[in-house]
């Protein structure tokens, strides 16, 4: 059985507007590149009808590991979450002990985890360090690039 993912609203409609796209205009594409290859002859000796149909193994896969995802996605309601503890969905606003640098994160599922917007995920080293902590509390958190205390400036959502 497959773990459970916790979404936010955002990130389960992108995930579901992902799999409408692969079911409808993503296999009329590829049953196209599949009846343009059958139509140049003979199938034993065609790389490109190969090529083609194994595109669309690939792409059937895919449309099954976003099913199975969906179906083990459960939404999470931030308003109903308690904001004295860093949980799945915080705001946190974080400064690095050593250099003194601040930065905001927001603990997310591993789909939507996205860096440069700020989205790490929740299974990260860093949002592992982080998860339950409260306000004031200082953790020293393993990276690749060795251990680094931080102190919890904020939480939100």
């Amino acid at each position: 059985m497959a773990d459970v993912a916790y979404y936010t609203k955002e990130g389960l409609e992108k995930l579901k507007e992902e799999l409408q796209y692969l079911k409808t205009t993503g296999r009329a594409i590829i049953s196209n590149a599949i009846a343009e290859a059958r139509d140049k002859g003979d199938l034993s000796e065609n790389a490109e009808y190969d090529a083609a149909k194994d595109a669309q193994g690939h792409h059937e896969h895919k449309i099954s590991k976003l099913e199975e995802a969906l179906s083990n996605a459960r939404l999470l309601d931030d308003s109903k979450l308690d904001l004295s503890k860093v949980l799945a969905l915080s705001i946190v606003k974080i400064k690095n002990m050593k250099n003194g640098t601040t930065m905001s994160y927001q603990l997310v599922s591993e789909s939507e985890a996205d860096l440069k917007a700020g989205k790490i995920s929740v299974t990260s080293p860093i949002a592992k360090g982080l998860l339950g902590k409260k306000v004031g509390e200082k953790t020293e958190i393993t990276v690749p690039a060795g251990k680094i205390e931080f102190e919890i400036l904020e939480i939100s959502r």
